[in-house]
């Protein structure tokens, strides 16, 4: 099968996403200019770049109260500053809930039953019981083609690492089985690891 997207693909439901996979989740949490935090889970996430340490996530769609975008996006406009927090496979429910969409007053930490804590290098809340969280302070937003698609970049200016996932000096996915995002609504989870050394090692 061949498709131009443009032309569309024929099929019951859109495949791209589903060839696009594993993605890691960006569980991005923001605080708006009153004050106020928002959770919402971003599947188009990853890290970009080791010095400084970077990552991006893109929002591809809008709600009527936000200008084009969402919330997520909308605070870190007003106030420079995001958290990404990771995904284990425990937190899986709640990470569902707080990708619901709701009025910008609703607090998706309390919605999603998830304890706050604050960050230490920004102003911003992150999931305390999160395996991991990296403080990020925004660098640019790029708006790319499409009525609602941007992309966020941030530095990463904190990094939080839960101790049950260090061993012997290394941050062990396997103790929290990360939360990845596949096609439609489908999740996986990393339970078990390989390693291969490259030609030059």
């Amino acid at each position: 099968m061949f498709y131009r997207p443009e032309d569309g693909h024929g099929l019951p439901h859109n495949p791209f996403n589903a060839v696009v996979t594993p993605r890691p989740i960006g569980w991005i949490s923001s605080r708006d200019d009153q004050g106020r935090d928002n959770l919402a889970p971003y599947s188009f996430f990853n890290a970009v770049a080791y010095v400084p340490p970077q990552v991006m996530f893109a929002s591809t769609t809008a709600k009527e109260d936000r200008d084009g975008t969402k919330d997520s996006v909308g605070n870190i406009r007003e106030t420079g500053v995001f958290c990404v927090n990771v995904v284990e496979y425990a937190m899986r429910e709640a990470m569902n809930v707080s990708s619901g969409t709701y009025p910008r007053e609703v607090d998706e930490f309390d919605r999603a039953g998830l304890q706050k804590a604050e960050c230490e290098t920004v102003a911003c809340a992150r999931v305390a019981a999160a395996p991991a969280n990296l403080e990020c302070r925004l660098t640019q937003i790029v708006q790319l083609p499409g009525a609602a698609n941007f992309v966020v970049f941030g530095e990463v200016t904190g990094v939080h690492l839960r101790d049950d996932c260090l061993v012997e000096g290394r941050f062990d996915i396997t103790r929290f089985q990360p939360l990845a995002r596949l096609g439609y609504r489908d999740y996986a989870r990393v339970a078990e690891v390989f390693s291969l050394a490259r030609p030059d090692d």
